[in-house]
């Protein structure tokens, strides 16, 4: 019996017309675009002075004083509203994928968290039929393979060295769906398994991870592709010893994730990384648990139990006890804090919240762009850079007040 879908209603066929509102172009951000969409796809993009005049029976919303830019796409997130994606209770991950979804993520994969091969494997067979039903565009495993001297608010007594066996055991049980896999190279079996994840297709990142500037640079000639939330749960940037931070920035093969909620990294070092990295190796990221869109109190985050206060989330006891456990951010708020506090243009906020995790993910063919063919993901936000509307797959999810 195929599980319950996440309530989106089927698409109306008949085109919508949104004028008058910035819209984030792969060409530039226009003043006054126009944006169409029918059923699930975009029909047309483009300045006024390009677009055509709406047709006779078009749904018309007039968004000026607005911004338009792509439906934002996380690749590392542990849940939200309440549900954790390492549940295995397909109810529990459809609160987590709808919750971040009304706050402008249209694309999304489900994290999870440190745990026994057996549990694991169980998460993966629920999260995999969501992605098949297209809830989630697939798995990222972040542990059990991390060192246990970086593993932040992973279960120390969980963690194992990367045997290549475990490591295929677990892209086995997501059934073609896993697209990515957090580890610590510098641990046995390591590169071989490096190696392994990007012979299958799977994108190998360093992350929670002890390991040295030479030892990284392996690695990536190996296959690895990404940094997991650069800085955090690694050793930091010395200048005798540089670690991984420096070598993961300063190659053109990886792309680094940044955690930007204002806790996680200090603006100047936020600022460093898009120097280093350039902003087409910038990804975005939530790394949010159950309690992203909750108010504070007790959370489950795996096998541990987390206590979030003033927004912050931190282990509430054990051998980690007091360490950041992930964050409670969305994405719309990192877009707002990147125009607004960070200094970023809205093209690159654009571009690390929708086009670059799209091409590292495979999917730019499809969405992470407001062009014509793609899917109508769209985040509609106001003058103020507040989310007011949010369309999916040509739906909407969130209506912009008046539309």
């Amino acid at each position: 019996m195929p599980l319950q879908q996440s309530g989106d209603r089927a698409p109306s066929p008949r085109r919508t017309v949104l004028t008058g509102a910035r819209v984030a172009l792969p060409s530039g951000v226009a003043d006054e675009g126009l944006v169409a969409f029918e059923g699930t796809r975009i029909t047309e993009a483009a300045s006024a002075a390009e677009a055509t005049a709406p047709a006779p029976g078009d749904q018309v919303l007039d968004l000026t004083g607005h911004l338009v830019v792509p439906g934002f796409i996380d690749m590392h997130v542990h849940g939200g509203g309440g549900g954790s994606f390492s549940s295995a209770d397909a109810e529990e991950c459809l609160t987590a994928i709808r919750t971040h979804r009304r706050r402008g993520t249209t694309t999304l994969l489900a994290s999870t968290v440190t745990g026994d091969l057996d549990d694991l494997a169980r998460q993966a067979a629920v999260l995999s039929e969501l992605t098949e039903q297209g809830d989630l565009a697939g798995l990222h495993f972040e542990g059990p393979f991390i060192s246990p001297h970086r593993c932040g608010a992973h279960q120390p007594g969980l963690l194992r060295d990367p045997d290549p066996a475990d490591v295929r055991k677990l892209v086995d049980a997501a059934r073609g769906t896993a697209k990515m896999m957090t580890l610590a190279p510098e641990l046995p079996g390591g590169l071989e398994s490096v190696r392994l994840l990007a012979d299958a297709g799977v994108l190998a990142a360093i992350g929670h991870t002890d390991s040295s500037y030479d030892a990284t640079r392996e690695a990536i000639d190996a296959g690895a592709t990404v940094a997991t939330h650069l800085f955090n749960a690694m050793p930091p940037l010395g200048h005798r010893a540089p670690g991984p931070i420096a070598a993961l920035l300063e190659d053109e093969r990886v792309t680094v994730e940044l955690i930007n909620d204002g806790t996680h990294l200090h603006p100047a070092v936020l600022e460093l990384a898009f120097r280093g990295a350039g902003a087409d190796r910038v990804a975005f990221i939530t790394d949010a648990m159950g309690a992203a869109g909750m108010n504070d109190g007790m959370y489950p985050l795996g096998p541990m139990t987390v206590e979030v206060k003033d927004g912050v989330a931190r282990i509430s006891d054990g051998p980690t006890a007091g360490s950041i456990a992930g964050s409670t951010l969305t994405l719309d708020r990192a877009f707002k804090r990147a125009v607004t506090i960070d200094g970023l243009t809205v093209g690159q906020a654009v571009r690390a919240l929708s086009g670059n995790p799209a091409r590292l993910l495979g999917i730019a063919g499809r969405t992470g762009a407001i062009e014509a063919g793609k899917d109508a993901d769209l985040v509609v936000l106001d003058a103020s850079y507040d989310l007011v509307g949010v369309v999916r797959q040509g739906e909407w999810v969130v209506r912009p007040t008046g539309g």
